[in-house]
């Protein structure tokens, strides 16, 4: 007798240990972080360079423009970093990113519902129930009930849709941090453009006085018959020539404030009074943190974007060969009914039912196949895409490298020629004052002084505007450790 109680109670517990162990189980393949192969990329320029400054193991500082020591900068930084509409439009798609992962995770979990319904009902008297003796008075029906359903997630679909909702929540976040990035280096470059296009209108001012001194002294020897028209003209040509760049510096400098306007999510000519006043552009660091090469994948916020994008895909392979599988779930319904009111209270009025479902596909038109087929290379393709994010990164940092050393050279270079264009005009003044030369030389000298003072801006602004690049393809702008830790947890469920 006992083996008898005990028979069923042991194959009861052998199903219920089946069940568990297949709940164990998820369709489709685990996600496997890919390699990046960074860790063998070369953070420092080529050896064509010399004297230029170093760069440093250090780590990148995320907010990596206080290196130049701008004030104004780091002000115009934290306001973008608040204001920003691009920032706020992705924290709006990390929401709506949360959201699905809500309503993706609540397939887990069982589904309940309550319903009530009255209706005042009638048969006819000529129908067939009436025929069987069925009474045909108008009579009321009520009834209320409880309604639950439960998919048992045998074969993992709803883990793995939960793990591919994640990872795009995931791919949200990074998206929200490159666009961080991005904004805190189109800012910089905007912002230094802007100082840059400052110091070429305070350059041109200079040579409008100089070349004003010019014409004074040209039309005075003209005067006491020393000098011919053809040196007051070439002077006076001179000097309308340099008054012509400043209304295109001047529609320059006033498109850059609009532009960092626009950044801070401001009106046109907001940040006037606060930009109009020319302020000298900020100096290079004596040494560049660069970090180390296996970082830079975890600084990239475009890595991980499409690292994540790569595990959702993965999850989409397993939910598709779930489809392939029986569903079975456990259906439940529990309530009261009655013809009056007054007997819904009463225990015999009660109706149940329970009992499990299984829904087992069969012929499906190849759509199963097919969808299995689409997600397997839509996984392929987010692969390639990793491997392209990666390579293209690599580039990024590696011709970011050798533009900033170059920069430094050329500035260098360029400093030696305007000092020197310098002293030859100072030269060639005295001596066309005192009569030892002509015209034309001090014409040349002022035209060789303009291009490379105009030259040694342009090369100062580029200088640090390769700072600006460099840092952008390092990935700083964001602080990894501040985001990382809450998208693991969403993608474990924690």
């Amino acid at each position: 007798m006992s083996r008898r109680v005990l028979s069923p109670l042991r194959r009861r517990a052998g199903v219920a240990l089946c069940a568990f162990a297949l709940a164990g189980c998820a369709a489709g393949p685990d996600f496997v972080k890919p390699e990046s192969g960074l860790h063998e990329a070369a953070l420092a320029p080529r050896q064509d360079y010399d004297g230029v400054a170093p760069a440093s193991a250090a780590a990148v500082p995320p907010q990596w423009w206080l290196l130049l020591n701008d004030a104004l900068l780091a002000e115009l930084q934290s306001r973008a970093q608040a204001q920003s509409l691009d920032l706020q439009m992705a924290s709006e798609r990390i929401e709506q990113s949360r959201a699905q992962l809500g309503i993706t995770s609540s397939e887990q979990l069982p589904s309940v519902a309550a319903s009530a319904s009255y209706a005042r009902e009638a048969l006819s008297e000529h129908g067939k129930f009436a025929a069987l003796g069925a009474p045909s008075r108008p009579s009321d029906f009520w009834q209320l009930g409880f309604d639950a359903s439960w998919e048992v997630d045998l074969w993992g679909r709803a883990r793995r849709a939960r793990e591919g909702a994640a990872s795009s929540l995931e791919a949200t976040v990074y998206d929200r941090e490159a666009s961080r990035v991005a904004l805190s280096a189109e800012l910089a470059r905007t912002y230094l453009q802007l100082r840059g296009t400052q110091a070429q209108l305070d350059t041109a001012r200079q040579n409008q006085a100089i070349a004003e001194r010019t014409l004074g002294l040209a039309e005075s020897r003209e005067r006491n018959g020393v000098a011919t028209r053809f040196e007051t003209a070439s002077a006076q040509a001179q000097l309308a020539t340099i008054k012509a760049t400043v209304p295109e510096l001047t529609q320059r400098r006033n498109s850059l404030m609009n532009a960092l306007a626009l950044l801070l999510g401001e009106q046109p000519r907001a940040l006037d009074a606060q930009l109009r006043e020319a302020m000298p552009l900020p100096s290079l660091p004596a040494a560049v943190p660069v970090g180390v090469p296996s970082e830079l994948a975890r600084r990239r916020p475009d890595i991980l974007r499409a690292e994540a994008q790569l595990h959702a895909a993965t999850a989409a392979i397993g939910v598709a060969k779930a489809d392939f599988y029986p569903r079975v779930g456990l259906r439940g319904r529990i309530g009261v009914e009655a013809f009056e009111s007054g007997d819904l209270a009463s225990w015999d009025s009660r109706f149940f039912s329970v009992g499990p479902t299984v829904y087992l596909p069969i012929f499906q038109g190849g759509r199963l196949t097919q969808r299995l087929a689409l997600n397997e290379s839509r996984q392929k393709a987010a692969a390639i895409a990793y491997r392209q994010t990666v390579l293209r990164a690599w580039h990024e940092v590696d011709n970011a490298l050798d533009a900033w050393a170059a920069q430094q050279r050329q500035h260098a270079e360029l400093s030696v020629s305007y000092a020197q264009n310098k002293q030859a005009l100072h030269a060639a003044e005295r001596g066309y004052q005192e009569g030892a030369a002509d015209y034309l030389s001090v014409l040349t000298a002022q035209r060789n002084l303009l291009a490379s003072q105009t030259s040694l801006n342009a090369s100062a602004t580029n200088a640090t505007l390769t700072l600006v690049n460099l840092y952008k393809a390092l990935g700083g702008g964001w602080e990894p450790d501040a985001v990382t830790a809450p998208a693991a947890l969403s993608r474990n469920g924690k």
